[in-house]
């Protein structure tokens, strides 16, 4: 096997790697809000050291790739998305912890309403992620439209949970900061959703040279 193929499977192998930490401290930090469980969210917010450590090996790795290899076309962009895509689940890292500390202070007080919407948004969330990095490894051009398609879903249980929120909030001030924190960790599920969308964006862009961002997927056409 050739060197510059080696390192192609190294970078994908780490981008693996890093998409399973991210995905699995939204997941953890999921679960210790429903199962109040604070301990589980100390080691997510602890996790977010392993993802800035990917975060500059991968960095390293690919600056390294266009220094030694000097790619060219499809192959240029599939390093110089890695860059991107590195910059994103960092952020989805950071959301994580955020999200967990936050759940600690929620921990502290009986549960506001029972959370049955904001998993569902959470698995969602963590699907397009972990969708988007197998695009990614396939520059599979379908998957990434569909994968953005998907972010309309995680909109609407936005929409809903935020105004069952307000509802709470309008019935019972006295939970005002704990309703506080719930909107805040719904959002913040939000945009990690949002990063995933950004990555499947920039899949499109490696495989097609085109450029979507501001496009629906729907008017997206092909050739």
């Amino acid at each position: 096997m050739k060197k510059v193929d080696q390192e192609y499977i190294q970078l994908k192998t780490m981008l693996a790697s890093m998409c399973q930490i991210t995905t699995s401290m939204l997941q953890d930090a999921t679960k210790a809000l429903v199962t109040r469980d604070s301990m589980l969210a100390e080691r997510v917010i602890l996790r977010d050291d392993e993802v800035d450590a990917f975060d500059t090996c991968i960095d390293e790795h690919c600056l390294k790739m266009l220094a030694l290899y000097e790619p060219k076309a499809v192959d240029l962009r599939f390093v110089v998305t890695a860059l991107r895509i590195i910059v994103d689940l960092e952020r989805v890292g950071d959301h994580c912890t955020s999200i967990a500390k936050e759940v600690r202070k929620l921990n502290q007080s009986p549960p506001v309403k029972p959370y049955i919407d904001l998993p569902k948004m959470a698995d969602v969330a963590i699907l397009m992620i972990q969708d988007a990095i197998t695009a990614y490894f396939n520059k599979d051009i379908d998957a990434a439209l569909e994968i953005i398609r998907r972010d309309d879903i995680v909109d609407q249980l936005d929409d809903k949970i935020t105004e069952e929120l307000l509802g709470y909030m309008n019935a019972d001030l006295t939970n005002t900061r704990n309703i506080i924190s719930l909107m805040f960790i719904t959002r913040s599920i939000e945009r990690i959703a949002d990063y995933a969308t950004n990555i499947a964006e920039m899949i499109y862009f490696m495989a097609t040279g085109k450029i979507i961002k501001h496009c629906p997927p729907d008017k997206v056409i092909d050739g």
